[in-house]
């Protein structure tokens, strides 16, 4: 028989265990086999859990991991054993190389278990106060200041047009750049939302007209996981 191939939702932050549903504990702590998005924070994360790291096997997954490489992640599912799928924080294969892995399951047959858990996209859209109806999560926009004023003006205009919702993330070294492109180069009216360190002690949500963020509302938010979300108006 084959095994399960489990998709795990890990913390969005350190010492925030207690986002992770008892539920999905009591599935994660018999299980021997993981895929990985990095080592090193897979096995933090699963020693917190109460797992013993040396009775474990760990196959790394990563937006590298080539294709034809991609099979001998499930030959430990075909073989029987359940394996756990761990991105690096929130839900694995949304904005995450798992989703290719979880296509193949898909197509070999092999029963796919997602997991409760957090998701910043899912909560950063919930906490927003946009339009939670129709969104659009882009990924990361240009790191460059000229093209990324391009890019929110196209979301911006994309959001008129559409009237859905329009999400994407930075790289946390770069967050006060973004906000501070988006306040240069959004319309006044448009609604701008920020969702920071979500779900830690230090979690930082503030939804307003890009208007109003120029007046000096906001907070520090450099090297801070952040959502960023816009609505046109």
């Amino acid at each position: 028989m084959q095994g399960k191939l489990y998709l795990i939702p890990s913390p969005l932050g350190s010492a925030a265990l207690q986002t992770i549903p008892p539920a999905t504990l009591e599935v994660i702590r018999p299980l021997r086999h993981f895929v990985v998005e990095t080592g090193k924070v897979a096995r933090a994360f699963l020693k917190e859990v109460g797992i013993p790291l040396q009775e474990c096997t760990y196959y790394e997954l990563t937006k590298h991991t080539e294709a034809r490489d991609l099979p001998e992640l499930l030959a430990a599912v075909e073989r029987g054993a359940d394996v756990g799928v761990l991105s690096d924080a929130g839900a694995p294969g949304v904005a995450d190389p798992g989703a290719r892995l979880v296509l193949l399951a898909h197509e070999r047959g092999i029963r796919v278990v997602p997991l409760v858990g957090p998701s910043a996209i899912l909560l950063s859209v919930m906490a927003a106060g946009l339009n939670g109806q129709a969104f659009t999560f882009h990924g990361y926009l240009s790191p460059k200041r000229p093209q990324l004023a391009q890019d929110l003006r196209r979301l911006e205009a994309e959001s008129r047009r559409s009237k859905a919702t329009q999400l994407w993330i930075e790289a946390p070294y770069r967050n006060q750049a973004t906000v501070e492109v988006a306040l240069e180069s959004l319309h006044p009216e448009t609604l701008f939302s920020v969702a920071c360190d979500l779900t830690l002690p230090s979690e930082y949500i503030f939804t307003g007209r890009v208007k109003d963020w120029r007046k000096g509302i906001g907070a520090e938010l450099q090297k801070r996981p952040a959502m960023f979300l816009l609505l046109g108006r």
